[in-house]
């Protein structure tokens, strides 16, 4: 969590609307770089307003997935629209490269790098994947509730969602311990 909030508050400070969102965004919605970087302004809002929730067509599976947008998220979404003047049919994270609508992945993998360096992490150890995938640890390590978090990331198969939370034996175990029948 601490790193969480070095990243955030660096944005804040230094005024770095895009990135906070970006950033923002990227923890709430557990979505895969691809996607959040495809998505528009109006599938976030509802009219004027930042939504609480939005759904999306994942690429990768095309199956919709649903994710909610913390106030903190609405607050940084809401003021990056209007400092970049986006228009609901416009990218949300748009380009300054003429050949690309949006942010590329490659590019985005370089802004997480830099976030991570420069809170004195390793970039080669932190990528794009580990924002889809911070919160939902937290939800799991507060939760336990695979289901839930399976249907948060959007995979079809429990089995999917247990390799990529890195669940091991011992928390199983332990998860079956607290269990009493």
């Amino acid at each position: 969590m601490k790193e969480i909030w070095a990243i955030r508050i660096r944005r804040q400070l230094d005024h770095r609307a895009q990135e906070l969102t970006l950033f923002n965004l990227a923890i709430d919605s557990k979505l895969r770089g691809c996607d959040l970087l495809g998505l528009r302004v109006h599938d976030v809002t509802q009219g004027s307003h930042v939504a609480a929730r939005a759904i999306v067509m994942q690429k990768k599976t095309q199956r919709p997935v649903q994710f909610e947008i913390t106030e903190r998220t609405r607050d940084a979404v809401a003021a990056w629209i209007a400092t970049a003047h986006l228009k609901p049919e416009e990218f949300l994270f748009p380009s300054r490269v003429s050949e690309s609508p949006h942010l590329s992945t490659r590019q985005y993998s370089r802004i997480v790098g830099a976030w991570v360096g420069s809170i004195g992490l390793d970039p080669a150890v932190y990528g794009t994947h580990t924002l889809r995938r911070t919160k939902a640890t937290l939800i799991y390590r507060r939760t336990k509730n695979l289901r839930a978090v399976q249907l948060l990331l959007g995979h079809t198969k429990l089995e999917s969602t247990v390799r990529y939370l890195g669940i091991e034996v011992d928390d199983a175990l332990e998860i079956a311990e607290k269990t009493e029948v």
